[in-house]
């Protein structure tokens, strides 16, 4: 029968290494000769121990545990970064934990009250933007290593890493010029990230560079429900006649709706001569181009935001204090091309 070892002092004495040496091996198992890791591996496996990895990461400077805090896990954007970021953690060595505020900014607080008990390593956050209460994410920030993602609130954490959302818009307006006429602009009255903000403001000066009157439909509604929202205001835009053939959407999920209630009323989109509409929106979202049409849209660059954030927090980890400057990047979207215009 194996003798139980209930702790790493006992360990330490059954394979015949410092308590020390032990502790070291749990922190980082590269950090000991082969031969003592080999003792060390043959005394767990005669044991069967099983290390209280909690207590571990208590009673170490540098803890393996990341938290990541997204504004809304069911958005299939923040779904994708939340996943690509989530696998590069664990492929980095750390354990990353999920959390979602589900567009509530008492939630996206509580959220960050109880990551600041547990005193993980860094945390990735998406913060909510404009429902974010400001002064609680910057007591946060001070106190955790963080690196904002998507959504850039100036001054508050040690980096921001995210899409250039000017070039998203610059990119479909340009498209959308040169293949008919100017488009309306189609967004939400009451924006839930300060990113559409900047794709709004975006808009106005390209076509006021490119000579053309902006136009924008805001339509009513507020939260992360886009596709009601833009399939609602579609249909109050339609109501009173097509003011324009060419239309951009804020963003994707929004011309979601709008492509719905466009079918509803017998409306063709698409590219070819007799469509009654031409439509595009920015995003890329995952679903994009599996719509009918397939949209056209300028897309994020997944892989290079999740890359860099993960890599910046992992290094300001392992530094173990705060980067000399605040780092700022933006990755330029990419158009793609499909049915809808």
């Amino acid at each position: 029968m194996t003798n139980t070892i209930k702790n790493m002092d006992e360990l330490a004495k059954a394979s015949g290494v410092s308590r020390p040496t032990v502790s070291k091996y749990f922190h980082d198992p590269d950090s000991v000769r082969a031969s003592t890791r080999e003792r060390i591996e043959a005394a767990i496996r005669a044991h069967d121990y099983r290390p209280n990895i909690y207590a571990i990461n208590q009673n170490r400077k540098l803890t393996k545990n990341v938290g990541i805090v997204v504004p809304h896990l069911a958005d299939p954007f923040f779904a994708e970064i939340a996943r690509a970021i989530e696998q590069l953690c664990i492929e980095a060595g750390f354990s990353p934990t999920m959390y979602s505020s589900y567009g509530d900014a008492q939630q996206e607080i509580e959220i960050l009250d109880s990551l600041r008990s547990l005193k993980p390593a860094g945390v990735l956050l998406a913060p909510l933007g404009h429902d974010s209460d400001l002064k609680r994410l910057e007591k946060f920030c001070k106190s955790v290593p963080t690196v904002l993602v998507d959504s850039n609130i100036q001054g508050l954490g040690e980096a921001f890493i995210g899409s250039d959302n000017a070039s998203f818009v610059n990119q479909t307006v340009e498209y959308l010029v040169r293949t008919g006429e100017p488009p309306l602009f189609f967004e939400m009255e009451t924006p839930s990230n300060p990113n559409a903000d900047h794709r709004r403001e975006t808009y106005i000066a390209k076509m006021d560079s490119m000579g053309f009157e902006p136009e924008i439909v805001g339509v009513p509604g507020k939260g992360w429900n886009f596709e009601e929202i833009g399939y609602r205001g579609a249909h109050d835009l339609l109501d009173k006649g097509i003011p324009k053939r060419s239309i951009l959407c804020s963003n994707d999920r929004l011309a979601i709706g709008f492509l719905s209630a466009a079918y509803e009323r017998g409306l063709t989109v698409g590219r070819q001569p007799g469509d009654t509409l031409r439509l595009a929106s920015n995003d890329d979202h995952p679903y994009a181009r599996f719509t009918c049409p397939s949209l056209t849209t300028a897309a994020h660059d997944y892989e290079a935001v999740s890359t860099h954030s993960v890599r910046t927090l992992v290094e300001r980890i392992e530094q173990g204090s705060a980067l000399r400057t605040r780092q700022e990047t933006r990755y330029p979207a990419r158009l793609v091309l499909r049915n809808s215009s």
